[in-house]
Parts: structure tokens; sequence; C-alpha cells
């Protein structure tokens, strides 16, 4: 890269530069206008130079700090307990060689003092393992980070208000991470979170209502059209049937007939439809599999949305469906 020394107004002389015109190794970088040239014959040697630096100004050492980006993103609400830096505890060199007594025994002074810095009292502490449960959770069910930051904050709000003592958290962290999931609407059921705990999901299910109740948490109402795309996928649908499930779903909606059903249910009935009308025809039992519902839910929910909705089309797929029952 050209070296550039001995600013000329708002402009920089380059050193080391040679103009290819004529010679003259007078060049200068104009930085408003991203530009070499050269000043003797006027020569535009290079333009359009990126610019690496920062686009604001800071003028005391609080205003850079507070511009600047740089570093992990830290979670809302979580603080001191996010950062996880740790020194190892291998008493050994970077290249080679074990250390002496004396150096081992500074080391497990400074890591002694490393912990209390970072973990000032009970709160911080309860913090670090439940993170540690959540990103054990989190990963298993692959769900994304926005869920994990979501259930994160949502954790520490149960946590600053009292609501985790004397409670399991494996228990609590389970209920905030169904919380994050139904908040940003991503369909997975308590079930399966409570598969991936020690707790059972009796317990999940009463932090679940606690966490509603004492920390204000607001969740929308289930959408039974969000299942649509999970239960498809091990079933191998195309998005032309996904789109008719969707379709047949909203049509259920605005009839009045999922009032207080299960939006699992109700789109495992949608899906059969769908496939019905696409002719890429599933069973009743697949899709119940896939949805994780019993086949009698979705031969009920596929009756009730037959018999109101007027779909036709369907031939005599169903009926041999219904023989086979």
């Amino acid at each position: 890269m050209e070296d550039r020394d001995e600013e000329l107004g708002s402009r920089i002389k380059v050193k080391n530069a040679v103009c290819p015109v004529c010679g003259s190794t007078n060049i200068i970088f104009d930085p408003e206008r991203g530009e070499t040239i050269c000043a003797d014959c006027g020569t535009v040697i290079s333009d359009k130079a990126m610019d690496s630096g920062q686009e604001w100004r800071a003028f005391t050492k609080e205003e850079r700090d507070q511009r600047s980006r740089v570093g992990e993103p830290t979670i809302p609400g979580i603080g001191a307990a996010q950062l996880s830096t740790t020194i190892d505890t291998k008493d050994i060199y970077n290249l080679g060689g074990k250390m002496g007594v004396k150096k081992r025994i500074e080391l497990q002074r400074i890591r002694k003092w490393q912990v209390r810095s970072r973990l000032q009292g009970s709160h911080d502490r309860n913090l670090i393992q439940a993170l540690n449960e959540l990103d054990r959770i989190v990963s298993q069910l692959g769900l994304p980070t926005s869920i994990r930051n979501e259930a994160a904050v949502i954790y520490n709000r149960a946590a600053t208000s009292g609501m985790v003592r004397g409670r399991s958290i494996e228990s609590v962290i389970a209920a905030a991470i169904y919380a994050a999931c139904r908040k940003l609407r991503n369909p997975v059921s308590l079930d399966e979170i409570s598969s991936y705990t020690q707790a059972s999901r009796k317990d999940v299910a009463r932090c679940y209502r606690l966490l509603l109740r004492e920390n204000s948490v607001s969740v929308p109402v289930p959408d039974a059209v969000d299942y649509v795309a999970k239960i498809a996928s091990p079933l191998h649908l195309s998005a032309e049937t996904q789109k008719k499930a969707a379709e047949v779903i909203k049509k259920a909606q605005e009839s009045g007939i999922t009032a207080g059903k299960d939006p699992a249910g109700l789109a495992a009935a949608g899906i059969y439809i769908a496939s019905l009308l696409t002719k890429t025809r599933r069973t009743q039992k697949e899709i119940a599999m896939a949805a994780q519902v019993t086949e009698v839910t979705v031969r009920n929910r596929y009756k009730e949305m037959l018999s109101r909705l007027n779909i036709t089309g369907l031939g005599d797929e169903e009926e041999g469906e219904e023989k086979t029952q």
C-alpha cells in the first residue's frame, strides 16, 4: 500500500509514487474524493478509493467508547454473565514446557480473582449456569439465535424478580425457551422442549404460566399456518401443497371453526386436504406422526373442514382413506 505523509490542507502527499504520464513524483491523495492525482499534470491515477476508517467522529474517550461498535454484540439484560472468557487451567506455556511452582501459584491466585470479578453475586452465578443450560437445549433443538437471545432476556427478568428462587433452573429456562418460541412464532411444542430436560412437562408448564403471570410476558395466539412448514418438511411435500394447506387453514379460520382447537391438529388436517387436492397424497397416519398428534385428531379436524368449507375436487381418495381406518 502507498505510504502517505505530509498533509497538504485536506490533501495528503503520497511517497514513492510516480505519475505514469509525466513521470512526476509530486503525487497527492484527496480523501474527500477518494482520488490519487498528479499535482503537475493533473492526471487522475486512481479513483474511488475505499475509506477504511469509521464514519463517525469522537472528541473524547467517552464519546469514542459510546460510538464504537467493535466486539461481540451484547444481549440486552444479560450483562457480565454473557462474558465467558476464562484463564486456562493448564499450567503450561504457549510454546510448551511446564510452569514452575511459583508461577502456578500466581496463576491460581489470578484465576480466583478473575472469577470473583466476573461473578459479583448469586444472581450472576445463577445466570451463568442458566445460560449454559440454555445453549445446550437450543443447540439440541436447532433453534435460531433470536430464540436464544429472547429466552435469555426472559429468564434474566424472571431471575431479577425472584421467580427462580426455590425452583429448578432447568424448568424455568425450558419455560423461557417455550415463551420465546411462542413470542417469535416458532412452532415448537412444550413436549419437544421438556424432552431435552430432566424436568417433567408438568413442571415446565407450571413455570411457563408463572412467567406469563408474574413477568408480564406477552405471547401471541398460536397460528396453525406456522405449523405447516414444520409438518410438511418430513413428509417431503412441495411448496404448492404447503401453500394450498395454508389457504385451507385460513378459510377455516375465517369460518370460525378453529376456535379452541389445537393448531398442530388443524395444520395436519389442512395438509391432508392439500395433499389430496394436489395429488401428492399422504396418509392420515403419516401426517399425524409428523404433527405429533393422534390420527383421531387429524380425522376429526378433516371432517369438520370438509363439512364447513364445502371443499370439492378430492375425488375418491378420502373415501378409500375412511375405509382403511
